[in-house]
């Protein structure tokens, strides 16, 4: 990553800005303000919620969702989530160490295909902040209830969209072809694209 003292001093401020809220606020998933704020009011004690990549956002999700199922491929984060939540009485949260291999074929592996375990529309909420991200977040589309959301972490490395965090695709279309074939796919669904000016989340509701 380049070095911040080459950003402009906008991005220097924000990536400070960053910094200094998730050092204050170390329970948060590791998401920009605007994001957390928006999940905050958005998320409710009934959904259902499928994640892949643990970690703070686990503990933070399973306190206000009904539960959480969340796919882990490093086995000591696995083992410090797991950990985590036992430590806090978090009984609604499982995490599950997976396997990202082969990893030539993302979708085969069984950490994509926990999604498999959920019924056509069960799932109210997919969070995707973790390995092969594409696979994972195609592959949830139609797990998803009428109304559900789609969370996609770091948004800005991997679709085309307005932005002023450094590292965007801005102007330079979708990361690849399995991002090109997704965002067809959302075409229809409404989005909600928020950024702090370092980092961006999208949040697309299913129709």
């Amino acid at each position: 990553m380049r070095s911040s003292s080459f950003w402009p001093p906008r991005r220097t401020r924000d990536r400070i800005a960053a910094e200094l809220y998730q050092k204050r606020n170390p329970d948060v998933p590791w998401l920009g303000q605007p994001a957390i704020a928006a999940l905050s009011d958005l998320l409710r004690p009934t959904d259902r919620c499928l994640e892949w990549g643990s970690g703070t956002s686990t503990a933070w999700l399973c306190r206000r969702v009904a539960s959480i199922t969340s796919a882990e491929h490093d086995p000591a984060w696995f083992e410090r989530v797991r950990s985590l939540l036992d430590q806090d009485g978090l009984r609604t949260g499982v995490v599950r160490l997976l396997s990202t291999d082969p990893q030539e074929e993302p979708s085969a592996s069984p950490y994509v295909r926990l999604i498999d375990e959920f019924a056509d529309g069960e799932l109210d909420v997919c969070y995707v902040d973790g390995e092969h991200r594409a696979a994972c977040i195609t592959a949830a589309l139609p797990k998803l209830a009428s109304g559900g959301m789609l969370v996609l972490d770091d948004a800005h490395g991997f679709l085309d969209h307005e932005t002023v965090s450094p590292h965007s695709r801005q102007g330079l279309g979708p990361l690849d072809l399995d991002w090109a074939s997704f965002e067809e796919l959302v075409s229809d669904w409404r989005l909600l694209w928020t950024s702090d000016g370092f980092s961006d989340t999208a949040i697309w509701f299913k129709p």
